[in-house]
């Protein structure tokens, strides 16, 4: 279907009649909090309109500039298509006493990003890949000078999400191009203030949950079903780390799930043809926004226009795949260590312009509450069969589930039928396990913890392959906007 050119805006003239637009070039010479990212990318989005440029000039007077650039040297070679790096600062300091109360926003600003997201605009503008990097990531600094100390410091290992707190910007950019060895053409960094306006002007925007969301941190409390959440409450529904047993993984899943809705919202609602609905969007994000000084005027105009069919179809979302879960590391703490060989797939695909998504295969797995990849194991043998236990651990392994790797011998090595000790908390990973072990029993144990533990009985014959009835659980996978709306 051929593509329409925009209306003329009410505050500027018709821009001259012209081919169908180029995509715009990239720069080459310079080259959590994900919903406040999110809301970034919606700039991106919503620009799509076809404004007047003296409209989309005035708004870009708004932009406060930053140069995460400057004097890099040794950078990645330059891709196909356009990298953006949205990163989220906390700026809970610009919300009044009463939101910080109402919200849970207590506590002093960390002046660290809370989310960093690679966002990807493929060459021919059709398709956008967001790619979530875990701000507990294990990251190793290049050598750089502390912006709060000026002090100068080798490369040392730290949480990818304190780049920013050492060297500002500037660090966090080229922190990520040495992990991911992909460029980044352009910065944008957004706060809280940004991401609540914005939803409000939108006049909210619409999840759904299969099971309450429940968060006293953050005071969150949903029942399951259909929801429109405003600014305040969507603030809690992203931040939310305590909802359910998937800490910061399942927060950025949740993160992902708002970005597509707010995609749908801004491409479904009639923003995108009102020039004075868009106006008061964009100044909403518009006035929390760092920028780098490439990202302006003429390029929010030229993406736009380019993308003016832009919809939830055409993004997809994943998370840098993690190999190791808790990775100590001395003075630091508790890390996610990448996968070093799906991370490199993952980028070169990045690097290459390649969908994401491409050639998904259709999984004909059994769909449980909750991801394998989430749920931890250790198996014991109840019965007098030698290597029932190993045989089991391998079983549940190969197909997602976090054991231990060292199956023991149970106490009793009688058991006729495979037992499922669990703590009523994880109820819901339980349930998911069982479903993996026909027949097996389940085994309330109070007290026993999030370690779910397998006694292999008898009865064992195979392991059922299980995936999340959320896709957006997976470790790694990769879902389109379009998969996980409210249909």
């Amino acid at each position: 279907m051929p593509a329409t050119s925009p209306r003329p805006s009410a505050a500027g003239p018709r821009p001259p009649k012209q081919r169908r637009p180029a995509p715009p070039r990239v720069r080459r010479k310079r080259p959590r909090w994900a919903m406040r990212a999110a809301i970034t990318l919606s700039v991106v989005v919503l620009a799509s309109a076809g404004i007047g440029h003296a409209v989309m000039s005035s708004l870009d007077a708004d932009i406060k500039r930053v140069d995460p650039f400057k004097d890099m040297k040794n950078r990645p070679r330059a891709g196909h298509g356009m990298n953006v790096l949205l990163v989220g600062t906390d700026g809970r300091d610009k919300i009044t006493a009463a939101e910080r109360k109402k919200y849970r926003l207590g506590g002093a600003p960390c002046h660290c990003t809370d989310t960093i997201m690679i966002v990807h605009i493929s060459e021919d503008r059709e398709r956008a890949s967001v790619v979530s990097l875990p701000r507990d990531s294990y990251a190793m600094t290049p050598a750089h000078v502390d912006g709060t100390t000026g002090e100068r410091h080798n490369g040392h290992p730290i949480k990818i999400n304190a780049a920013y707190a050492e060297g500002g910007p500037q660090l966090t950019v080229r922190t990520v191009e040495d992990m991911t060895h992909v460029k980044i053409d352009h910065y944008l960094e957004v706060d809280f203030t940004s991401f609540m306006r914005t939803v409000d002007v939108l006049g909210g925007v619409e999840i759904c949950n299969a099971d309450p969301l429940k968060d006293t941190y953050t005071g969150l409390d949903l029942a399951a079903g259909r929801h429109r959440l405003l600014g305040g409450q969507a603030l809690q529904y992203v931040r939310s780390r305590h909802a359910d047993g998937s800490s910061d993984l399942g927060r950025m899943k949740r993160q992902q799930r708002f970005l597509a809705a707010l995609i749908g919202r801004a491409t479904s609602s009639g923003v995108l043809l009102n020039p004075m609905k868009f106006r008061d969007v964009a100044r909403a994000v518009l006035g929390s926004v760092r920028a780098d000084k490439g990202f302006g005027t003429d390029e929010l105009l030229d993406l736009g226009r380019a993308m003016r069919h832009f919809s939830p179809s055409s993004s997809e979302f994943t998370t840098v795949p993690i190999g190791q879960l808790g990775f100590a590391v001395k003075g630091v703490g508790s890390t996610l260590k990448w996968d070093p060989v799906k991370s490199a797939q993952l980028f070169r695909a990045l690097r290459e312009d390649r969908p994401l998504a491409a050639h998904k295969p259709k999984d004909k797995a059994l769909l449980v509450p909750v991801s394998p990849q989430q749920i931890r194991v250790q198996v014991e043998n109840g019965t007098a069969t030698g290597g029932l236990g190993k045989r089991v651990d391998a079983a549940l392994a190969s197909t997602g589930f976090r054991t231990t790797g060292t199956p023991a011998n149970a106490a009793d090595r009688s058991l006729k039928r495979t037992v499922i000790a669990y703590d009523p908390r994880w109820d819901r990973s339980a349930r998911s396990l069982a479903a993996a072990l026909p027949g097996s029993e389940l085994r309330a144990v109070k007290g026993q913890g999030p370690v779910l533990k397998v006694l292999a009985g008898a009865d064992f014959e195979h392991v059922r392959k299980v995936r999340a009835e959320d896709e957006l659980q997976g470790e790694s996978g990769v879902v389109r906007g379009d998969e996980v709306g409210c249909g």
